[in-house]
């Protein structure tokens, strides 16, 4: 919202947007038959209020009754009018349509029937800047595309007061953006028991932003207007639909302006970028209603920050219109010289050149009563009252403020001494006194310096995020992932090329650049838009950063990662080696147990069996238990890796070798058994002492296999003629082809194992299967 001292024909004071939002008790009244419509003003305290009984759909053409001096002013839809064709969307210039009240009586005035063209925008206004409206002043509108009215809304009457007003200035509301309408309704209600005569003059002011740029020419879409000849407000004239200003593009950006001249100072650079602006050609501002020259401060020492308490529903492409609305209404309503604010940001983060002279200059503003001599002012389109403004919308601030109070090396964190231009309080009660200095925030709130709302708690509390935005340093910057590497825990290792990849809650558009920190010096230099980086490690364990340089030139720097460059392969400090384990025994699957051990110099991260199977084993596994066929050679293939991605095969070949029992050396007495539980159908037994059977082979394992029952006896294991192991066969179930017993040595060899039974009394009886060896 605007409002205060600035550069009006002379000096002007105002406040557009402060918000206001109480409701004031209500004085009842009833008026019926008006032009055909019903309408009730009630006393009550909500934004409720009883709809009007419309006879038939009607264009928009205006009656209105003031009623004593409780204040009511209503104003409704009433005749129908014949409906309009559409036509082809053309340019349109921009129109305040006035719509006064008439009558002798202070406290009794009526508006004669009247009507008018399509609008978007509306405001109420009152001879004389310095009166003031006692009471709430409210207006519903009709949309032109539906025909559906909206719900009351208060228009903000609460404005900064004026220093030096001039004849012809006039104390007006904020203007309200309410997109294409054909009809509306107003009334000011009065605080009860109030007897003041409500101000003279007081009227409607429409505008209809009408079609002036190109960009909105192409966009289309919007209604035409109803085909009634207006009264436009006085001295008014519409502007010419041919002019330049009316065809002015409408994506023209705001540039530096020319170099200075007599009365205009010098536009210093700024330590930070300007942002891309929307000039006012390019918003279509009707230079020809502004005709007086531009009023300049010495410097900007300070940047206030507004809203402009109006609607949130819009779109971002009525944003231009919106702000040719303001600056119109401003202007014709108002009686102002120029629009108030420097610069004004949409929803979206378009930043349009506000108050002309040159966006690089300091333009004196009219948006903070008593301290535009020394700041600029930023509006954002819309009301924070409690609806936060968007990123975009902070962003956009926030920069326009940084690059501002870089033209004068001001930091926007730090804070200033103001001259105080009018005596006064601000909305927390602190007084100032015209002339004496008070410390500001490099960027504040309109509230800071005046008794207003304005720019809405919302808004007023994200300020110091805004601040934050524009002086830096870049925050959240911290490395999200580092691709060419695997990470373990908090390390990552590679090969030697990586991807640094990072972010930043702070937007792009406020960095400068990122540096990519490898050991803390930089190795690569990116855009402030960036995200990634790549660059190739040395052998070796390294610390990785990035160091984020805001545009105002402060730093930040993320936690640094840890990355291990590794380029030699694990190795085998023990190959794959297969040995012969207990299980059940059969032609296809011998049960043998696979070991190894794998090592690496950094980090080794798995060890993979590529074949006769597949299957991956973490880096402390050093064994697994497999089966294999027997008979023929297998190739045990296995494959260590680390984290950096090196590796290392072994792979190994082993055949299991079955040697039936008919195979082994006799002694001592042994019968032949049959049966498909056994291996090739047949075994031997033998409940004789001493009886023994004999093998030789050449292997690095064996395993002797037995038939196992409740009444199995012992055996006796002999290997190269020593005694090994005392052998139990008894088994509570019935098993066959058991591989009971193994043994295995580090290399293969020649080897011979004798078994003997014991005779074990009650059940003396063994039955063996044969022997298994590897080799």
């Amino acid at each position: 919202m605007l409002g205060a001292p600035g550069a009006l024909k002379k000096t002007v004071h105002l406040c557009v947007g402060c918000a206001f939002r109480d409701f004031l008790p209500r004085v009842r009244a009833t008026h019926s038959g008006l032009l055909g419509v019903d309408y009730v003003v009630s006393r009550r305290t909500s934004h409720a209020y009883r709809p009007l009984s419309l006879k038939r759909r009607a264009w928009l053409t205006l009656g209105a009754v003031v009623l004593g001096g409780g204040g009511v002013v209503g104003y409704a839809v009433a005749s129908p009018s014949d409906g309009h064709g559409a036509e082809a969307r053309s340019k349109r210039p921009v129109k305040v349509y006035a719509l006064a009240l008439k009558g002798a009586a202070s406290n009794k005035r009526e508006l004669a029937r009247t009507s008018t063209q399509q609008f978007s925008m509306l405001g109420v206004s009152w001879k004389g800047a310095a009166q003031r409206l006692d009471g709430t002043a409210q207006v519903r509108t009709r949309s032109l595309e539906t025909g559906d009215w909206s719900a009351w809304h208060d228009l903000e009457v609460n404005a900064d007061p004026l220093e030096d007003p001039e004849a012809g200035v006039r104390g007006a509301s904020d203007p309200l953006w309410v997109g294409p309408s054909d009809g509306v309704q107003a009334q000011v209600v009065r605080e009860d028991g109030a007897t003041r005569a409500l101000p003279p003059g007081l009227q409607v002011n429409l505008v209809d932003p009408g079609v002036v740029t190109d960009a909105e020419l192409k966009a289309g879409g919007d209604a035409d207007p109803a085909a009634f000849a207006v009264a436009e407000s006085p001295g008014a004239a519409p502007a010419d639909p041919a002019s330049p200003s009316a065809s002015a593009a409408g994506s023209a950006s705001a540039s530096p302006s020319a170099s200075a001249s007599a009365g205009v100072p010098e536009a210093p650079p700024s330590t930070v970028p300007q942002p891309t602006m929307v000039a006012r050609a390019g918003w279509g501002a009707d230079e020809s209603i502004s005709p007086d020259p531009s009023e300049y401060n010495a410097d900007v020492k300070a940047v206030f920050v507004h809203h402009t308490d109006s609607a949130n529903d819009y779109s971002c492409a009525d944003s231009a219109a919106i702000v040719r609305g303001i600056y119109t209404y401003h202007v014709k309503t108002n009686g102002w010289n120029d629009i108030g604010y420097n610069f004004l940001v949409d929803k979206c983060g378009t930043v349009f050149e506000g108050r002309k002279g040159g966006v690089d200059r300091p333009v004196l503003g009219a948006h903070t009563y008593g301290w535009n001599r020394e700041s600029a002012g930023i509006a954002v389109l819309g009301t924070n009252t409690t609806v936060s403004a968007s990123d975009a919308t902070l962003t956009s601030v926030a920069r326009v403020a940084a690059w501002k109070l870089g033209q004068y090396g001001a930091d926007p964190s730090g804070t200033v001494q103001l001259t105080a231009g009018a005596t006064q309080k601000n909305y927390f009660g602190a007084n100032f006194t015209a002339g004496v200095k008070y410390p500001f925030p490099r960027i504040s709130a309109h509230r800071d310096g005046y008794n207003t709302e304005c720019p809405g708690n919302a808004l007023y509390a994200q300020l110091p995020t805004i601040r934050t935005l524009a002086a830096g340093p870049v925050q959240g910057v911290k490395v999200t992932s580092v691709t060419g590497a695997t990470q373990n825990g908090s390390t990552y290792y590679t090969k030697g090329a990586v991807t640094v990849k990072w972010s930043a809650t702070t937007p792009a558009s406020l960095i400068s650049r990122y540096e990519l920190l490898v050991d803390g010096k930089s190795v690569a230099t990116l855009a402030g838009s960036a995200t990634s980086a790549g660059t190739t490690l040395a052998v070796g364990s390294h610390t990785v950063a990035v160091r984020a340089v805001h545009q105002s030139g402060r730093t930040a720097t993320s936690a640094s990662v840890k990355v291990v460059a590794d380029t030699t392969a694990p190795t085998f400090t023990s190959s794959p080696k297969l040995s012969l384990r207990t299980g059940t025994v059969n032609t296809t699957a011998v049960p043998v147990a696979l070991g190894w051990k794998a090592a690496d110099e950094t980090a080794l991260r798995q060890v993979k069996l590529l074949s006769p199977t597949a299957a991956t084993f973490g880096a402390t596994t050093t064994g697994s238990n497999r089966t294999a066929a027997s008979g023929s050679a297998a190739t045990w293939s296995m494959r260590a890796y680390d984290w950096a991605g090196n590796y290392r095969t072994s792979s190994p070949s082993y055949t299991p070798v079955i040697l039936q029992e008919s195979s082994a050396t006799k002694a001592g007495s042994w019968s032949t058994r049959s049966s498909s539980s056994y291996l090739g159908g047949k075994s031997y037994s033998s409940s004789a002492k001493n009886a023994s059977l004999t093998w030789t082979f050449t292997g690095r394992s064996a395993a002797w296999v037995v038939s196992r029952a409740a009444g199995s006896g012992q055996a006796y294991v002999y290997v190269d003629g020593t005694k090994v192991a005392t052998v139990d066969l008894k088994s509570s179930s019935t098993q066959y082809r058991q591989a009971i017993w193994t043994k295995s040595w580090s290399s293969s060899a020649k080897h011979t194992v004798k078994i003997v039974v014991v005779g074990t009394s009650g059940r003396p009886t063994i039955t063996t299967d044969g022997l298994v060896y590897l080799k």
